[in-house]
Formats: C-alpha cells, sequence, structure tokens
C-alpha cells in the first residue's frame, strides 16, 4: 500500500484546495491511500524553544503523519503572492526534523493563477530537501466556481487528474522500492 498525506494550504470550509485533494483522493487505484491532512490549524506558531523535548502534541501527531507517508500532496492557494501563514507555519515545525527530506512531493493548485505562491512553496519545499515531482505538478482551475461547476471541472479534468497522481505513485513505488 502506497501511502500518500495530502495537505491544504488552505483552512477555509470552501477551499477549493481542499475540494481538488478530495476529488484526487477519489481517483486514487486500490493500493494507494491519501489521507487528508487536517492539522495546520491546531498547530501553535513556530518557537524553536518549543522542538525536541517540548514539541506539542500537534506537532508531534504532524510529524508523524509525514514521516509514516511515502509521499506528500501540497495544494495551496495564494495569499498575497505568498505561501498562507498556516501552510508555512507547519513546514517550518519540520524543517528540523528527519521526516521530510527526499519524500517525494506533488504541487496541485486549484487556480488559473498563483505563480508567486507555486514559486515560494517551491523555494522553500526545496530548501527542506522535499523531492518535487515536477511532471506531477496539477493546475485546475477552481478558485472562484461554485460547487456545481468545480464538480463539473474536476469530471472534465478527472483523466489528467489521474495521470498525474499515476506519476506521483510510481516515484513513491520507486522511492520505497516497491514495483508493483
Amino acid at each position: 500500500m502506497i501511502r500518500i498525506l495530502a495537505i491544504s494550504g488552505s483552512l477555509r470550509a470552501a477551499s477549493s484546495n481542499t475540494a481538488l485533494l478530495k476529488a484526487l483522493a477519489a481517483l486514487t487505484p486500490a493500493d494507494v491511500e491519501i489521507e487528508l491532512c487536517e492539522l495546520i490549524g491546531d498547530l501553535p506558531i513556530f518557537n524553536p524553544d518549543l522542538e525536541d523535548d517540548l514539541t506539542p502534541a500537534a506537532v508531534r501527531m504532524l510529524a508523524e503523519k509525514v514521516r509514516d507517508a511515502d509521499g506528500l500532496i501540497i495544494a495551496c492557494p495564494e495569499y498575497a503572492h505568498g505561501i498562507p501563514g498556516g501552510l508555512k507555519n507547519a513546514l517550518d515545525w519540520l524543517v528540523s526534523g528527519d521526516e521530510v527530506p527526499f519524500k517525494p512531493v506533488m504541487l496541485a493548485h486549484a487556480s488559473h493563477r498563483g505563480q508567486h505562491v507555486l514559486a515560494a512553496l517551491s523555494e522553500v519545499l526545496r530548501t527542506m530537501s522535499l523531492a518535487i515531482v515536477e511532471n506531477a505538478f496539477l493546475q485546475v482551475p477552481l478558485l472562484g466556481k461554485a460547487e456545481a461547476a468545480r464538480d463539473a471541472i474536476i469530471a472534465d479534468c478527472s483523466g489528467l487528474m489521474k495521470d498525474k497522481l499515476g506519476v506521483l505513485v510510481d516515484v513513491c513505488r520507486a522511492s520505497v522500492g516497491r514495483s508493483d
């Protein structure tokens, strides 16, 4: 079983990026599990004085989920040309740990715009030594769409979404030494 942790950079209940992650999870093959991580809103503001023995429980839980995953999918909106604070905070908590180096990550984006956040997020992830799977990048224009319109766009893009997810899964299998 390939385990993928999906992280939305948006805490919004009606988030387009979270909807995209849920749609990807619905398209997974039988031997792949995608878990939507809903912890970033529970994390305290990063403080290096709270690392090691003082690490908050929510941070330990996030680190464990990342460690147990074979790969990650991050879907992130752009806030003021940057990474939303909650997602950046979660990444800051993971910087000094051993959970992320060389872990495959797929970037997904639920908007036709957002080049600033994609560049900033890519820079942060590379600095953390995550392995961005460039060929798995997925951009689906869901921003500002009503739920019915989102569902129609997702249905139209399901083939592309399966293909991009398949690229990530292949890289995950290779990185954990599975060829099934």
